[in-house]
């Protein structure tokens, strides 16, 4: 367990690396102009029969996935007090963070009257209580404010040292209170991912009839959580990794090491409700039978499978190439099964398709490129990184 103090990495942040992402920016920019100026059909290939394109299926349902890391290392620190690993709770919160927030950028992206948003938490009388999305909806915004608030101490911190005296006294005064608070705020934060990450499936519960029968299922709500857990440590590994290289920090392998089996085991029973559900509802021959949908559904499968046999080797504890690759298949697993659900397994009828459009590819890349940029300017200058070495600290 490392005992380093988290602190800013410093450093320059115009490296080249940095200009690259100005650029996607500046494309997702661009597109996002002409979306917002000239409609979603000058931006989207979206239709009447595809009413969700990548913006929902990436950049929402498996971008959230992705950015459960906080949500796990919480789950792990905090429920089931493995204290160890506390130096992976902040940059975990910060990339979850960034990622719900992408998200809720995204979705205003999406959504034809996005001028309206600010009605669903406010127009209490009119909620349709049996509405999966609302409950993602309310879920997705509430857990977003409380990220920041869970990760404000680590600006705090910085801005009570500073010259800025109005951010000192801010600090001075807001910071013993909010830390009281933490472990409510820390249940509030473990309680919202469970409810929409559930929820998530529980919206593909409605086209039935639509949805290929290798992924439709009424056990979609547990799966969909069940999944995002692992998923979660899988950034936290990857986050860490490059984190490590990019700024000297040192590496906690066999901490991460560590997670393997946990990891590991959310995998496989995921596999094992997913299969079995299968066979009890005579499907399996479906996977088998070799046409686009049972390739992408074995395709999924290897890698969940490949990423969790990797995890079990003994060697995961201290190969950080094995972790990073089992890292990466479970993430690649991850991405595929929620996107095959959300757009490729989804069938609405003949003379429907959907491919995205240039537009969209680029405001999607654009808003990835800005997420990388506020990680990297906020572990520069503030405490989010332990054992982080300045000497380093330019390469990204």
């Amino acid at each position: 367990m490392s005992t380093a103090t988290a602190t800013p990495v410093g450093g320059k942040l115009l490296t080249p690396f940095f200009k690259v992402m100005l650029v996607f920016w500046a494309l997702g920019t661009a597109a996002g102009i002409v979306r917002f100026t000239q409609g979603l059909g000058a931006a989207t290939a979206m239709s009447d029969g595809y009413p969700w394109g990548i913006w929902i299926a990436v950049d929402v349902v498996a971008g959230t996935a992705l950015a459960c890391g906080g949500y796990a290392i919480a789950l792990l620190v905090y429920v089931f007090n493995k204290g160890q690993y506390h130096a992976l709770v902040r940059p975990a919160i910060l990339t979850s963070a960034l990622g719900y927030s992408v998200a809720g950028v995204a979705i205003m992206f999406d959504v034809g009257r996005y001028w309206g948003l600010w009605k669903i938490p406010t127009y209490v009388h009119k909620w349709n209580l049996n509405s999966a999305l609302l409950e993602v909806a309310l879920c997705v915004m509430s857990y977003i404010v409380v990220l920041w608030i869970e990760l404000s101490p680590a600006f705090m911190e910085k801005w009570k040292g500073g010259d800025n005296a109005t951010l000192r006294r801010l600090s001075e005064r807001f910071l013993p209170p909010v830390e009281k608070a933490l472990p409510w705020i820390i249940a509030l934060g473990l309680l919202l991912p469970t409810m929409h990450q559930s929820s998530l499936g529980s919206v593909w519960l409605l086209p039935a009839t639509k949805l290929h029968r290798l992924w439709y299922t009424p056990w979609l709500p547990f799966l969909f959580l069940a999944s995002v857990i692992p998923l979660g440590y899988a950034m936290v590994v990857v986050e860490t990794t490059f984190s490590s290289r990019a700024f000297g920090r040192a590496r906690e392998t066999g901490m991460l090491g560590s997670l393997g089996g946990v990891t590991a085991g959310f995998v496989l029973v995921f596999l094992a409700v997913r299969f079995a559900d299968l066979a009890w509802r005579g499907r399996l021959g479906l996977a088998f039978r070799l046409d686009r949908y049972s390739l992408l559904f074995l395709l999924e499968t290897a890698l969940f499978l490949g990423s969790a046999v990797a995890l079990l080797r003994k060697k995961a504890r201290t190969s950080v190439g094995t972790q990073l690759n089992a890292a990466f298949a479970l993430i690649a697993a991850g991405l595929l099964y929620r996107i095959d659900t959300y757009i490729v397994a989804y069938n609405p009828g003949p003379g429907w398709s959907y491919f995205p459009a240039v537009g969209e590819i680029l405001i999607t890349i654009g808003l990835i490129a800005t997420e990388t940029m506020v990680y990297l300017f906020v572990v520069r200058k503030f405490p989010i990184l332990a054992g982080a070495s300045a000497s380093r600290a330019g390469a990204a």
